[in-house]
């Protein structure tokens, strides 16, 4: 589904930020069905987990974050990422998270602002009790932003959803856009996932 430019902002909100701080447009963006999500991708978005844990299984390897862009207003901290897998640095997806730090006890809080890990592998680590709750999936146009940040080459689209994760209480925690590069049909099940349900931030 096309969206206007104030409901794909809306809906992009932190990616659009991030965007917006750098004086860029946003990339061209449609909202899809799961089901038209090419497999194996379908497997690591739709689903109501962490990110990070899902794509440390899929691709048997554990992940680190770069942060490309961070800005801290209060307690919301925006950031812009890149989580790569931690032998090779192969990108394995490109976000933009705001996280409501006043939402997390001040251990997890400290680590967070770090941001030297995902916040999924925070959110395992440290125990904190969460849902997640996606809101659409997404094909995207990647620009020359995405393309250089993932070292992609050609105009193939990329998957991705907008996600929302929510304390015990239903308050946010985090909004998050997460883009997957292609991934090869090959790798599909690498890490015994075949295609089971994973388990997932934007990071």
């Amino acid at each position: 589904m096309e969206l206007t430019t104030e409901q794909l902002s809306e809906l992009m909100r932190p990616m659009a930020d991030t965007y917006g701080l750098a004086h860029r447009g946003l990339p061209s963006v449609e909202t899809i069905g799961s089901g038209e999500i090419p497999r194996p991708l379908r497997q690591l978005l739709e689903h109501e987990d962490d990110m990070t844990p899902t794509l440390e299984r899929f691709h048997g390897r554990k992940i680190i974050l770069k942060v490309l862009q961070r800005r801290l207003n209060g307690s919301s901290l925006l950031r812009q990422v890149v989580l790569v897998l931690e032998d090779d640095e192969t990108p394995v997806e490109f976000g933009a998270i705001r996280i409501y730090l006043d939402r997390f006890d001040e251990a997890a809080r400290r680590e967070i602002q770090h941001c030297r890990r995902p916040l999924g592998s925070i959110l395992e680590d440290y125990h904190v009790r969460h849902v997640n709750r996606p809101s659409a999936f997404l094909k995207v146009e990647p620009d020359e932003l995405i393309k250089g940040a993932m070292g992609l080459e050609g105009g193939a689209p990329l998957y991705g959803r907008c996600n929302t994760i929510l304390d015990m209480d239903g308050e946010p925690m985090a909004e998050i856009v997460e883009l997957l590069p292609p991934v090869n049909d090959e790798e599909d099940g690498r890490g015994g996932e075949g295609d089971g349900d994973g388990d997932g931030e934007g990071e």
